[in-house]
């Protein structure tokens, strides 16, 4: 096995990449103000972005899960990678050659697995491109020209084809230092009579990319009639493929996604490369499985929960095309944004629209766009026999809770109205009625808050993000006993000291040489003291440098010290205007004041415990003491930062 990664060159690898590029790959970022960006975060549910990125201090932090960290951290969270393969992906990417303890550069043997399997998809993916000129290709070929798509389509989709034979990539990958167990578990290869065969023979191949551009498996479809394998045949479940969280194309569709606030859905991927060579960029496809939650979240993260977004279902208007529909209905509440649903005209796909009718036809099937509720309205209705009072009865009791689903209010009533006309009911009671329990659905489910995703709440039970090293309800390793009330690291009696803290890891040039003075008892919470001690030991905050945030996260003692170091370093300052000298000064002063006044206060006491017996040179002393710190607390209150 490869030795650790020496330090200097995951230095150089933190460095070269901007951590606001990695994560910009995964979730679109907007301007949180303060030099800093906000996001939607990819670790929990949420309905507003608490997921903050710090691009000047390559850190993010969420304040509602609480994950924070470097870029490397990052990578190894997001994609489940251990820390050698996160910092070699990276490297990868920067273009830096990493050097081990052991001695020597990168081997390709002493890649992580994700590292390797990645590179076989990736050589895979050339491999296949470069079998669609063969000969043999020439059926794939054809296909594709019957479908409306050229050379250029081919290409920029990265459209390949796999040769007939039993190992043909087998033997190429092996060419290339691959094993058997790797291409196995890649997904690309199974097991022979003889050993490993390719899993694609004589096939088009599309090659399926995860939000990053990585390829992470393939759909491969039938060509010849002697295929006795299904229509469309996927990777299989591995390391780096799971159909329920991949979307084709969502790697050339994201940042028209995140531009326009629209995705659209499909169902295919020759859907998907008609509606991108028709204009129709934001369209995406899910690979053999129905849209479901995961992908769900993918979208929500680029389209950042934002009420006026879009996300438009394209469905044969056939049965299971409206059967489809219903499903994908189903996650309607798990969307801010509205969905809407798009009937292809003859039960044409787009693909097939496209070469009938041609680009504009496409463009005009995803304008032609109806809520997704109203069609779902209109089908579940039609299943009942409104000739009867017993059908009409059953299609309100089945229809009033996708009208109570209605995310707009107006439209809600209006909906819940039009639903009294579509079933044909006449009595304006009955209609006044349906219109209350459309009403009263709607509270309850809002009451429930199981509509929406979770947020997170703070020690003290209110809504917001809850503070580092203080544990949620219901969490920890066993049940504790009572230690009284929990410690809010937001509370007004902590607040200056949080700030402070904040300007010595944010703004350590404002703040210095005076804090560095500076004792780990000034500060009252037992964290806030700990981070002193970490900024300390990292050399002070007048030694800040490059590598100062990364010093003082070293220094902390544990994860959850480390994580609250994080949180400090990302959260933005309270001031609306550009921190200066003098704000904080008077942080500096907020702080040295209240321990000044906390100590008068204990020789307060000190001091009529003495009083009881003599006056002795103990209670002098004391006495002394009092007179200074009374006088530095005025001076203090006069001259503020000066006093100091």
């Amino acid at each position: 096995m490869a030795g650790r990664i020496i330090d200097d060159d995951v230095k150089a690898v933190r460095d070269a990449v901007p951590i606001d590029a990695v994560v910009s790959e995964y979730l679109q970022l907007r301007n949180a103000g303060g030099g800093n960006l906000k996001g939607i975060c990819p670790f929990h549910d949420e309905k507003s972005p608490s997921f903050h990125v710090s691009p000047s201090k390559g850190l993010y932090h969420c304040f509602g899960c609480q994950e924070g960290g470097d870029t490397i951290d990052f990578v190894m969270k997001v994609d489940h990678l251990s820390f050698s393969e996160a910092v070699e992906r990276l490297a990868a990417q920067a273009g830096v050659t990493l050097r081990y303890e052991e001695g020597g550069y990168t081997p390709g043997r002493q890649q992580g697995e994700r590292i390797r399997l990645i590179e076989a998809h990736k050589i895979a993916t050339q491999f296949y491109i470069d079998q669609l000129d063969s000969p043999e290709a020439e059926i794939g070929r054809k296909f594709l020209a019957a479908r409306g798509f050229d050379q250029a389509a081919a290409q920029h989709f990265s459209v390949g084809y796999s040769p007939a034979g039993w190992d043909h990539l087998v033997r190429f990958l092996r060419g290339r230092g691959f094993t058997d167990k790797e291409m196995i578990l890649s997904g690309l290869a199974q097991d022979g009579r003889r050993g490993p065969i390719d899993r694609f023979r004589g096939r088009l191949m599309w090659p399926i990319r995860d939000i990053t551009g990585e390829v992470v498996g393939f759909g491969a479809r039938k060509l010849r009639e002697d295929d006795n394998g299904p229509k469309y045949l996927n990777t299989p479940e591995t390391p780096l493929y799971r159909k329920s969280h991949v979307l084709y194309g969502i790697d050339l569709a994201k940042k028209d996604i995140a531009k326009t606030s629209r995705a659209v859905v499909v169902e295919g991927y020759t859907d998907v490369m008609a509606c991108h060579l028709a204009g129709v960029t934001g369209a995406i496809a899910t690979c053999g499985t129905s849209f479901g939650g995961d992908h769900v979240k993918i979208l929500r993260r680029l389209l950042m929960d934002n009420a006026s977004a879009e996300v438009v279902f394209t469905f044969d208007g056939d049965a299971a095309g409206q059967k489809a529909a219903l499903r994908a209905f189903e996650d309607d509440q798990k969307f801010a944004a509205e969905t809407f649903i798009a009937i292809t005209p003859g039960g044409m796909d787009p693909c097939e629209l496209r070469l009938a009718e041609g680009d504009e036809a496409v463009r005009a099937l995803v304008e032609s766009r109806t809520p997704l509720f109203a069609f779902a309205l209109r089908s579940i209705v039609s299943r009942y026999n409104l000739d009867t009072e017993e059908g009409r009865i059953a299609a309100v009791d089945a229809a009033v809770p996708v009208v109570a689903a209605i995310k707009n209010t107006g439209l809600r009533d209006r909906y819940a109205i039009r639903l009294v006309g579509m079933v044909g009911i006449t009595s304006q009671a009955e209609e006044q009625s349906i219109i209350r329990r459309v009403r009263a659905l709607s509270r309850s489910r809002a009451g429930q808050g199981g509509d929406g995703p979770a947020q997170g709440r703070n020690v003290r039970g209110a809504p917001g993000p809850q503070p580092s090293g203080v544990p949620a309800a219901g969490q920890g390793a066993g049940p504790r006993s009572p230690r009284g009330p929990a410690l809010n690291l937001r509370s007004p009696a902590h607040r200056v000291e949080r700030e402070l803290l904040k300007l010595a890891l944010q703004r350590p040039d404002l703040v210095s040489p005076a804090f560095d003075a500076y004792g780990a008892d000034e500060f009252t919470a037992p964290p806030y003291a700990t981070v002193r001690t970490a900024i300390e030991n990292a050399g002070g905050a007048a030694a800040a440098d490059g590598d100062y945030l990364a010093r003082v996260r070293d220094a902390a003692p544990n994860d959850t010290l480390r994580a609250l170091v994080t949180e400090l370093a990302v959260e933005p300052l309270h001031t609306r205007r550009v921190p200066d000298d003098l704000y904080a000064g008077t942080q500096l002063v907020a702080v040295r004041l209240a321990a000044v006044n906390r100590r008068v206060a204990e020789i307060h006491a000190q001091l009529r415990r003495l009083e009881s017996g003599p006056e002795t040179s103990a209670m002098i002393a004391v006495q002394n003491e009092l007179k200074v710190l009374q006088d530095y607390g005025r001076s203090l209150k006069d001259r503020g930062a000066a006093a100091l």
